[in-house]
């Protein structure tokens, strides 16, 4: 049922596009309006909330760790998995941002004749991360030439490489098919195997759905139903530009993938899709393990007055003596 709910709203926005193509104002509305409110609610909801996580008190160090801490000098630690400096904290937030190192160390478990619970290494997962993550940047980035002119070298560079075997014409760019294989694994992967399903809601069936929308509705529209490029230039250009003018005679598969883009925008900072801004303020990875060796003293702490043991002991010197209790000073 939350596949469907998902499925159910994004069939509805892309029949609120549909339905509202006949109307006068429909490139306005769908080219200016709401892509302007998608950008305002996206920029204010991510700011917003990464405000509030780098406010919140941060009481203990609690890194998540999963190697040997730093103890004696014989005792061979684990700088990455377990650091006990800043750089080593920084080095661990550098491999977990960029090459997704936790997910890389995923092990898969298996119920066997016995019953015997077996465990293997399983890297499917991070190879289906990676390969949407990282096709999904380099498709941002190309989409940026819709919004600069001139258009920068790296930039045309990119878009070059993209389109390096020259499949097709239009050439078709291999982000396009990594992207589309890695999302389409990631949406299987949650629907058939059963412990996934079932701690999947909502919230991680319709982010999936929709990016899904976007990707093939922006296929359809390079590859099958063209649209006028030269008029889709004009209103990013203009909307970078802070010049609200929509243009008409684009195409309506333009303005279901800009909707839907749009749809994303709106929904991203409350979603948990934050984790985009949240994986630099989680205190389980950006902390260093150093609290043996450092003391951790919360400064909006009151100042208390405390009773030490030596002074315990000072008051109650003759009691403890009578009763036989050890003493540290006689």
């Amino acid at each position: 049922m939350n596949l469907i709910y998902s499925l159910l709203i994004t069939a509805f926005l892309l029949l609120a596009v549909l339905l509202s193509a006949p109307w006068p104002h429909f490139a306005l509305t769908f080219g200016v309006v709401i892509p302007s409110l998608a950008a305002v609610v996206f920029i204010a909801g991510f700011v917003c909330r990464v405000l509030k996580w780098a406010m919140a008190p941060v009481p203990f160090r609690v890194p998540t760790t999963c190697g040997q801490q730093r103890s004696l000098a014989w005792i061979k630690n684990s700088p990455l998995e377990n650091p006990h400096t800043a750089w080593g904290a920084a080095a661990r937030m550098f491999l977990e941002i960029f090459f997704f190192r936790s997910l890389f160390r995923n092990t898969g478990s298996q119920l066997r004749e016995g019953p015997r619970l077996t465990y293997s290494q399983s890297q499917w997962l991070w190879l289906g991360a990676i390969a949407f993550h990282g096709s999904l940047l380099v498709i941002v980035a190309r989409h940026l030439r819709f919004f600069m002119e001139p258009v920068p070298p790296c930039l045309l560079g990119l878009q070059s490489l993209d389109a390096f075997f020259q499949i097709g014409a239009p050439a078709l760019y291999l982000t396009d098919a990594v992207f589309l294989a890695a999302l389409t694994y990631l949406f299987f992967r949650r629907v058939l195997i059963a412990r996934v399903r079932y701690i999947s809601l909502p919230a991680d069936y319709f982010p999936l759905v929709l990016i899904f929308g976007i990707a093939v509705s922006g296929i359809l529209m390079r590859y099958f139903f063209k649209v006028d490029v030269i008029a889709v230039k004009k209103m990013t250009m203009g909307l970078a530009g802070f010049n609200f003018a929509a243009a008409g005679g684009i195409g309506t598969i333009f303005f279901v993938h800009l909707f839907f883009v749009s749809a994303l925008l709106a929904y991203f900072p409350f979603s948990k899709l934050m984790h985009m801004g949240g994986i630099f303020l989680s205190p389980t990875r950006n902390l260093a393990n150093n609290s043996r060796r450092v003391r951790h003293v919360n400064p909006w702490n009151p100042q208390v007055k405390v009773h030490t043991y030596q002074e315990y002991e000072d008051e109650f010197h003759d009691v403890m003596k009578t009763a036989g209790l050890p003493l540290e000073r006689q």
